[in-house]
């Protein structure tokens, strides 16, 4: 498998040293990683508002302007799919993880045998977790596991997504949705972002899914929706 990780620490040489220990981890493991790097939080946020497509993120507690905690905090409001595993010096820290659902806590400094470990539990998780994503709607947070969504459909500023048993109306844009989604979901038309995995159908102008609805389908896309049905299918 290839996993994209991340590492934010503000320390250059906790940096190194992380990194080389996920190569090591990929080398003896088997598998491939694509490692980033981040001297602080914000240049984090900064590279992440462009892409989240991240499978594993390895945080500095105690950053310099926002904690790793904090950092963390702002992550788990839009992505619930990425494991995180916090870095620390002060045990004291370890309780706070909690509430953002972290993997584990690898103290500083960080032992080999520890972090083989905790990249192996994080690539078991992510192997066997369903895929989701998590919408505020009506000032509640809710878990969408993705084989539930049929369709999401935009209206000017806002999105409707549309499931297996409900509909959740919420401010965003498609494109930033779609960002948060795995490529099993297909942008059929600018205003649409369908299922692979719930058509049944595929014409040159609609796409039919299993729930009887029509999609549009945009000019110049039915070879390309195509190979992508196959791909998922």
């Amino acid at each position: 498998m290839n996993y994209r990780i991340a590492v934010c620490d503000d320390e250059q040489n906790e940096i190194e040293y992380i990194s080389a220990l996920i190569n090591k981890w990929a080398e003896e493991s088997g598998n491939s990683c694509e490692i980033y790097t981040y001297l602080s939080a914000e240049a984090f946020l900064f590279e992440y508002s462009k892409d989240m497509a991240y499978d594993i993120l390895l945080l500095d507690v105690e950053m310099r302007e926002m904690s790793g905690i904090d950092l963390a905090k702002q992550i788990r409001a839009e992505n619930n799919k990425v494991e995180i595993v916090f870095v620390t010096s002060h045990f004291e820290f370890i309780g706070e993880g909690y509430e953002v659902d972290a993997l584990h806590y690898l103290v500083k400094p960080v032992s080999v045998t520890k972090m083989m470990s905790v990249l192996s539990k994080a690539a078991e998780k992510l192997a066997i977790a369903p895929a989701s994503v998590l919408i505020s709607c009506n000032n509640e947070m809710i878990k969408l596991y993705e084989d539930d969504i049929l369709y999401v459909e935009a209206f000017l500023h806002y999105i409707c997504i549309h499931t297996k048993s409900n509909e959740y109306r919420l401010k965003e844009k498609i494109s930033n949705f779609e960002n948060k989604l795995s490529d099993v979901f297909y942008r059929t038309h600018r205003s649409y972002l369908v299922s692979l995995r719930h058509i049944v159908k595929i014409s040159r102008t609609t796409i039919y899914i299993d729930n009887g609805c029509e999609i549009p389908l945009a000019r110049g896309k039915y070879d390309d929706i195509n190979r992508a049905f196959i791909k998922h299918n």
